[in-house]
């Protein structure tokens, strides 16, 4: 099978189109691709690859809830080394893309034996568009990393390469509803995801009792009036591309006909005032203050509902954020779930298995999720007002057929440890992509290693932004071994990449 192709259809009706995500929520974006009507949807890894056209593709980034961006494959080809690289990007035609007097951005993503360095990818790939056009008119397009026409995706694994547009520049977890934020807020594609997971559509209240800045309120919300995330959102990557449909994005941003009446309530509940004014702040952001109520208040106060609900909460871990008395936080979650959520199903994410054995309750269903780097695990718990037996008796389900897959994807998360950590990708990236892979079991006898280990990466990052080291010296590694060509370019380089 020939692997240069060009996948440019200008005039066909559908085309290949990929969106990624975060590891464990594929599913949950697959079961959305297949609602909003794309076609030929596939779950990989981090991503869902589907087909469908330019009306797709807006829809795509407008009304996709878990999807971080949408790219455009534009070509996939095999290389074995950076030169392979710059030969096959500088084949594209780039005048069907770019045009000298705009400016473009490459981001890159490895998993490679040979390509280690991402950055050392992406010049490699800017050479080869840059030498194009010089050749061929002599002018030049410009890097501009803050605000480019065209944004373009590179991705590695191993020697299967795929170019592509990016269809939604800043990542689309940026709703535009935040105005403020509180320590460690959790991602917006993330807390979507946890929502959908525990199948809640709006069908009866909702809480969070440790809401910090409000992103799982605002989310549920959404969700619950099922309004397009995109709606705050100031532009997209698309909108500059030189075949933009500005008439047909109208259409669809403007089209209200699938949105719906909520007739519960959303609670958000926060022991620290300056979360709950920035929540607050939030949710008049998004026009959401007449279905969501924000209060001060300490879990330890909570009382059982008067109306049906579902709990979705991310307590402390004792990573980025932490409390005087971690352990006896979840105690006191798991004695206030059991004295006053009879009735009603909690969902948790955490991180350490010590915290959630301080809960005492017995989960129905355990869905490991990635929050960050950090390999977590999102519970339900169902808080019957009786016993188990009676529960079953009567006709209740513990756990469905669906649930039972979602579980069986903790295998595959084993599985995922194997791969490498990137040393040049740093965590904090605004995609909140996974791009570390040191993952440890959740046993105490791995604690003071994680912790060691996360204090080095810190360290490094910090050296990586103008410390203490020089740039080529995180290269001097002896279980890593680079390349020639990549040790220059590091060594050389100063990874401005606004630079010409």
């Amino acid at each position: 099978m020939e692997q240069n192709n060009d996948l440019r259809n200008t005039h066909a009706a559908e085309y290949e189109l990929i969106a990624k995500t975060f590891m464990g929520l594929e599913p949950v974006l697959a079961k959305e691709l297949t609602q909003l009507g794309a076609n030929n949807v596939q779950i990989g890894r981090r991503m869902v690859s589907f087909t469908g056209d330019k009306e797709m593709m807006y829809r795509a980034n407008f009304q996709l809830h878990t999807a971080i961006r949408i790219l455009k494959p534009i070509r996939h080809f095999k290389a074995k080394s950076a030169d392979d690289v710059y030969e096959e990007i500088k084949k594209i035609d780039w005048t069907q893309y770019l045009e000298p007097e705009k400016t473009f951005a490459v981001d890159s993503v490895v998993f490679s034996e040979e390509f280690r360095h991402s950055k050392f990818v992406s010049y490699k790939v800017k050479d080869a568009i840059v030498d194009f056009f010089r050749e061929k008119t002599g002018k030049r397009p410009n890097i501009s990393v803050a605000n480019p026409d065209i944004r373009l995706n590179m991705h590695i694994a191993e020697d299967h390469c795929t170019l592509s547009l990016d269809s939604s520049g800043e990542s689309l977890h940026r709703r535009g509803y935040r105005q403020e934020s509180v320590e460690a807020p959790l991602n917006e594609v993330l807390a979507a995801g946890m929502i959908l997971l525990s199948g809640w559509q709006g069908d009866t209240d909702f809480i969070d009792p440790m809401c910090g800045s409000g992103t799982l309120p605002i989310e549920a919300a959404l969700i619950a009036k099922n309004m397009a995330p995109g709606l705050f959102r100031k532009e997209y990557a698309f909108e500059k591309w030189p075949d933009f449909d500005a008439d047909l994005f109208d259409e669809i941003y403007n089209d209200e006909s699938q949105e719906r009446e909520f007739k519960h309530h959303i609670y958000g509940y926060d022991i620290d005032i300056k979360a709950v004014n920035t929540a607050r702040l939030n949710v008049k952001a998004a026009g959401l203050t007449s279905i969501i109520t924000i209060d001060q208040q300490d879990f330890k106060d909570f009382a059982q509902p008067q109306n049906k609900s579902i709990m979705i909460t991310n307590p402390p871990y004792g990573e980025r954020i932490s409390t005087p008395d971690l352990l006896g936080t979840y105690r006191m979650i798991g004695e206030r779930l059991k004295h006053q959520f009879k009735g009603n199903d909690a969902w948790i994410l955490s991180y350490r298995e010590e915290c959630f054995e301080q809960i005492g309750l017995k989960p129905s269903i355990k869905i490991p999720l990635y929050n960050g780097s950090l390999e977590c695990e999102f519970r339900r718990y169902q808080m019957f007002d009786g016993k188990l037996k009676d529960f079953r008796h009567e006709g209740g389900v513990v756990k469905t057929e669906e649930e039972k897959r979602q579980m069986a994807q903790k295998h595959r998360f084993k599985k995922e440890r194997e791969f490498k950590q990137r040393l040049e990708e740093t965590e904090q990236n605004e995609e909140a992509d996974i791009r570390s892979f040191t993952f440890h079991h959740h046993d105490l006898e791995h604690h003071d290693r994680r912790d060691k280990t996360l204090r080095k990466n810190r360290d490094d990052r910090e050296d990586r932004r103008g410390g203490k080291k020089e740039r080529g010296d995180r290269f001097d590694r002896g279980d890593r071994k680079f390349n020639k060509a990549e040790l220059n370019f590091a060594k050389k380089r100063r990874f401005n990449d606004d630079e010409d």
